[in-house]
């Protein structure tokens, strides 16, 4: 039995990130048994913590950035490869800006500080998943596809759009393999991207000191490629790096043509969602859990949306709302603490807007999910200022995203967190959910204003 690991001590860095720009220093610390890795923003008050799960991926075009809120850590890539590569489990990132040091470009430096920290074994044990069915993927040009193994090998074929520096590369990933074949690699960008880039405010910090920049049939670095094909390790690097948003050890062989951060992710949740299918089937087909000694008989079994409990009936809802049938999006909401609420929407076949909306192929409209977010908020902010004789009017809706459809018989979790208030404004990122997975997102601003 392989046990879980953290660092044995506490190791710094200073470096500027690549995209900010902005000189950050980052601390490693060890992290207690089944933590996970967090990202803790010790610039920001309260210190808040994100946790490097897929669920809190908000962007992952040319890097993947996580968010909790209003707080956000971007290209967090290299890092996570570095602790993905030696297996480690646990473990506090500390930052005091919004993005790592680039250091070099590849995670070499964060292997430094690993082995200045040393490792240390936790007493709970290690549980990789293991793939039991083959995982296909694909997005644009990229095609991703990941079959069951007993170990963890990539196998991986890169090149641009006009096929320009093709390569290919298979590893099977130790910690031994990892710090030898892959951590030295370094990032990389064509000449033709970098005026795209900066215009969109982005290589703030790029240099020739921590990138390899392609021009034409050209190579410009500061030193000889580091290997035969630095391009195509770099992206398993990056692959290992965001693959570890898993929350477990992975056992399965990845072959991908072409990755991509957006692919890299989406097949993570692809896996979750597989992960999670036993427990749901088990759940579905097996008797209801024993009421333990002393618990009233008749409580319930807690529902989809985490929370057995009903804060707020239907009936407590339409007194806060003015919404009425059909436009109603919540039924109840089961949570609600400080600058977090979590409501539930039982969709079914009923309801009147799958007659017009793809008749034969019900899907629910994406724009009620939106609606069902702004309806939650608004309760939150009536509740959260105690304000009698108030609406809240939704003024406008960001970052929407509508990533799976939902259909009859779906439990719709709709969890909002507060992320801004100033007077009778307010601002909220909200999330719909079904079985755990995200189907849409957007963050949203209302009004609160007098009942006319």
């Amino acid at each position: 039995m392989q046990y879980q690991q953290t660092l044995n001590r506490p190791a710094t860095y200073s470096g500027v990130g690549l995209h900010s720009g902005n000189r950050v220093t980052m601390t490693f610390l060890p992290a207690p048994a089944n933590a996970g890795i967090r990202f803790r923003r010790v610039d920001l008050e309260g210190k808040p913590e994100i946790e490097a799960r897929v669920e809190n991926v908000v962007e992952n075009h040319r890097s993947t950035t996580l968010a909790r809120g209003n707080t956000r850590v971007h290209t967090v890539e290299h890092v996570l490869a570095a602790f993905a590569g030696y297996g480690i489990d646990n473990a506090v990132v500390e930052l005091d800006s919004n993005e790592p040091p680039i250091a070099d470009g590849s995670s070499r430096q964060f292997c430094k500080m690993i082995q200045a920290a040393g490792l240390v074994d936790q007493s709970e044990p290690q549980e990789p998943y293991k793939v039991t069915a083959p995982v296909k993927l694909r997005m644009g040009e990229t095609e991703m596809a990941l079959f069951p193994d007993d170990g963890f090998r990539i196998t991986c074929t890169s090149s641009d759009k006009e096929a320009r520096f093709t390569q290919f590369f298979s590893i099977e990933l130790t910690p031994q393999s990892w710090e030898k074949e892959l951590s030295d690699a370094r990032t990389f960008c064509f000449y033709e991207e970098i005026e795209y880039l900066i215009k969109n405010g982005l290589i703030k910090g790029g240099s020739l000191e921590n990138a390899v920049v392609i021009r034409d049939d050209a190579v410009l670095t500061t030193e000889p490629l580091r290997y035969p094909e630095e391009f195509v390790r770099h992206k398993i690097l990056d692959i290992v790096g965001d693959l570890s948003l898993l929350g477990r050890p992975l056992r399965g062989h990845l072959i991908a043509v072409k990755p991509s951060h957006a692919a890299n992710c989406e097949l993570v949740r692809l896996v979750s969602a597989q992960m999670r299918r036993p427990l749901a089937a088990a759940q579905a087909f097996g008797p209801p859990p024993a009421v333990p000694a002393g618990e009233a008989a008749g409580k319930a079994a807690p529902a989809e949306g985490g929370d057995s409990e009903t804060v707020l009936d239907a009936e407590q809802v339409m007194n806060l709302l003015p919404h009425r049938y059909p436009f109603l999006m919540i039924d109840r909401v089961t949570k609600m603490d400080g600058d977090f609420i979590t409501a539930v929407k039982n969709v079914t076949i009923n309801e009147p807007f799958f007659q017009g909306h793809f008749p034969g192929h019900p899907i629910m409209p994406g724009v009620l999910q939106l609606e069902a977010i702004a309806q939650v908020a608004g309760i939150l902010m009536m509740k959260r200022s105690e304000t009698g004789g108030h609406l809240a009017y939704f003024m406008s809706a960001e970052d929407v995203k509508w990533r799976k459809p939902v259909t009859p018989g779906d439990v719709l979790v709709i969890e909002v967190e507060m992320t801004r208030v100033r007077g009778k404004i307010a601002k909220a990122k909200g999330v719909c959910k079904v079985r755990g997975d995200i189907v849409s997102e957007a963050t949203v601003t209302f009004m609160l204003w007098e009942n006319p």
